[in-house]
């Protein structure tokens, strides 16, 4: 009769074991033997758990390594910050032979945040590097700033973004002497990730890792400022600033540089959500912090109603995304701007008021529309991969935006994704339409006259078994359906076999169909949570002279047809 120890794998015990004696972590260590030792008495949950968290590593996604919060490599956890500082460092100075590489590092304020970033600051110092840790949490933005203005070689920011609050990441920025020009203070790439991931499975037991007692700089308000009087310079001194706004930073760190550049660049009736406006890695009037997420902006929406607000602006808990929500006309009612809608009015705002008339660019997974915007400036379209690393490479440009709330307004400043300057251009925007007697909305109204109404919608498959995506991808790739809404597809692209010369993308995992009537879908796994993602986009013609009236009833149509869509979607997908 085999003893309780030896009653489950054998090698995943040894790896467990292992992991206890290298990890630095007191607190890790005693929930990897109480995990071990439920796994012992029969517990199949503790047995889950053990085999999840010790099957596999971490890897960079979308956005970094990203992950729940508990011990073992497929978690995120002090161990695995410590070796992903040491296998960073042995990149800059050994893959790529740099003398004392200069590294920013920031935290959010999540739970272990400021302990994985101290620690990775320890850990980088002592293997050679020229450390410039934030002197307290960031929003994400203000890292990817300091790695541009500091001719920083690399920057670290420890975040979840808007993960729930058991979760926090790793994000990595390469620049200055690591990185080719267009790559100058953005999201690591390959072939660097898997080098950077070479290295880290090279950096032994955790515990062994040399840190430093001191040695790093501390970088205090003065980088702040700096990134204040950048972002602020973008917007128009002599345009209207009567605006009355409501901004939410979802417990995160955004406020006090929200409020901060708001009033700076001239608008003085900000009303920040009191019960949302500091930091709290709990995150307790919301499931999950996620602007996008339904409910999540409740709190904002009632403020919003009280005071007869004009805008209200959201930031995700690190601050890079952007979210704003407006009253709208069609439906009486206050609802959030879908992030393409945000993304089409910015692009058009930044190239109607600053005549930019360089590249605008968007992910594979968002509208078309930007496209036209672009066409109709005389400015240059392009699409990326999914993800800011891509978006953020596009060669001269100007403005870049994805779906889920991302949006680069300032490329020279922060080639990222940025929350902050993005929430001062959707400020100007709702003054200036405001000024002009109308509405966000009905500037979108006016792009639809003139463009075709284009109508997005998501629809996310979330799982517990991650096998499940790679079999819903099997199916569509095998049996893709025939009609979108009863129109035939003409075009189906298995985006993992593509070409930058077929696709104008280089492969990655995703279906892409089209159908006669223009409908698009474009199906993906998610690159930061457990989900399947399907992005689905209608184009509707808009008579010229169309009244507000007759595209009310184009947007309800189009709702529906978009309803119907998700439907077929489930179906072809082996869900419904």
């Amino acid at each position: 009769m085999s003893t309780p120890e030896l009653s489950f794998d054998p090698a995943l015990r040894e790896r467990v074991e292992a992991w206890i004696a290298a990890d630095p972590s007191p607190a890790d260590r005693a929930a990897a033997t109480e995990l071990l030792s439920r796994a012992d008495s029969g517990h199949a949950e503790a047995r889950a758990e053990l085999s999840d968290a010790f099957t596999g590593d971490l890897t960079f996604g979308t956005a970094g390594l990203r992950g729940r919060m508990a011990p073992g490599p497929n978690r995120m956890n002090l161990a695995v910050a410590s070796r992903a500082a040491k296998g960073l460092a042995d990149h800059l100075t050994g893959d790529l032979g740099l003398e004392a590489p200069r590294v920013v590092i920031g935290f959010d304020a999540r739970h272990h945040s400021e302990q994985f970033a101290r620690a990775s600051a320890a850990i980088m110092t002592a293997a050679g590097c020229q450390v410039l840790l934030m002197e307290r949490f960031c929003p994400t933005p203000l890292v990817a700033f300091a790695v541009r203005h500091l001719e920083a070689d690399a920057g670290v920011v420890v975040t979840a973004s808007h993960n729930p609050p058991a979760d926090n990441g790793y994000k990595v920025y390469l620049g200055g002497r690591a990185a080719t020009p267009e790559g100058q203070g953005v999201q690591i790439v390959p072939p660097a990730d898997a080098q950077i991931a070479a290295r880290i499975d090279a950096a032994g037991p955790a515990r062994d890792i040399p840190a430093a007692e001191d040695g790093w700089e501390r970088l205090g308000e003065q980088l702040r400022e700096h990134y204040l009087e950048r972002i602020c310079a973008l917007v128009d001194p002599a345009a209207p600033k009567d605006v009355r706004i409501v901004h939410t930073a979802m417990h995160g760190v955004g406020t006090e540089t929200a409020l901060a550049a708001l009033h700076r660049a001239g608008f003085p009736e900000v009303h920040p959500v009191a019960k949302q406006a500091d930091p709290d890695p709990d995150f307790p009037t919301v499931a999950f912090p996620n602007p996008e997420e339904p409910g999540a902006i409740d709190l904002a929406l009632e403020l919003a109603r009280t005071l007869e607000a004009d805008v209200v602006i959201a930031n995700d808990p690190d601050a890079d995304r952007c979210a704003a929500a407006v009253l709208d006309p069609h439906l009486g009612d206050w609802r959030m701007l879908t992030g393409d809608e945000l993304g089409v009015l910015l692009g058009d705002h930044l190239t109607r008021t600053r005549g930019l008339t360089g590249t605008l660019a968007r992910s594979v997974v968002s509208s078309r529309w930007l496209d036209q915007v672009a066409h109709a400036a005389g400015a240059e379209a392009t699409t990326t991969l999914t993800g800011f690393k891509w978006i953020a490479r596009a060669p001269g440009i100007v403005f870049g935006y994805e779906e889920a709330i991302g949006y680069c307004v300032l490329p020279e400043v922060v080639r990222d994704k940025d929350g902050l300057s993005a929430g001062l251009m959707v400020a100007e925007m709702a003054a200036a339409v405001k000024a002009e007697g109308t509405t966000l909305v009905g500037r979108l109204d006016e792009l639809a006259r003139r463009d075709g109404l284009h109508s997005t919608a998501q629809l996310s498959i979330r799982v517990e078994d991650l096998s499940l995506i790679g079999q819903m991808m099997a199916t569509l790739r095998s049996a893709p359906p025939q009609q979108l809404l009863g129109s035939e597809v003409t075009e189906v692209q298995d985006l993992s076999a593509g070409s930058v010369e077929s696709t104008g993308l280089p492969p990655t995992e995703g279906m892409l169909l089209r159908s006669a009537e223009d409908t698009r879908v474009v199906v993906r796994p998610s690159g930061t949570e457990p989900k399947l993602k399907c992005y689905l986009e209608l184009v509707t013609p808009v008579p010229a002279e169309a009244a507000e009236a007759e595209l009310t009833a184009l947007r309800a149509r189009a709702d529906e047809r978009l309803a119907a869509l998700k439907d077929e979607l489930r179906i072809a997908l082996g869900q419904g």
